[in-house]
């Protein structure tokens, strides 16, 4: 696996602060973040997905809660920035 740093936080004031990485190899995000609280949690649950999905977390996820001027590091495939489909 070959990270590769994205962003951090902007005007950072310590070292707990949300981080974002491209895997090179499967072009995965690697995200450190805040923990949703329980209040975000439930609401997930209650919005849920798709119909049939389980609502519940799995012990082997987590939820997290990216600020939104985080956003500005998450990458776009080239269709996506050039068809006006960036994610807002």
């Amino acid at each position: 696996m070959a990270l590769k740093f994205l962003g951090i936080y902007p005007n950072t004031p310590n070292d707990g602060s949300p981080t974002i990485w491209l895997d090179d190899d499967s072009g995965d995000l690697i995200i450190q973040s805040w923990k949703a609280d329980d209040a975000t949690l439930r609401q997930c649950q209650e919005v849920g997905s798709i119909p049939g999905h389980s609502t519940d977390v799995p012990d082997h996820e987590t939820v997290i809660r990216l600020p939104a001027n985080m956003r500005q590091f998450i990458p776009q495939p080239d269709s996506e920035v050039n068809s006006g489909n960036g994610g807002t």
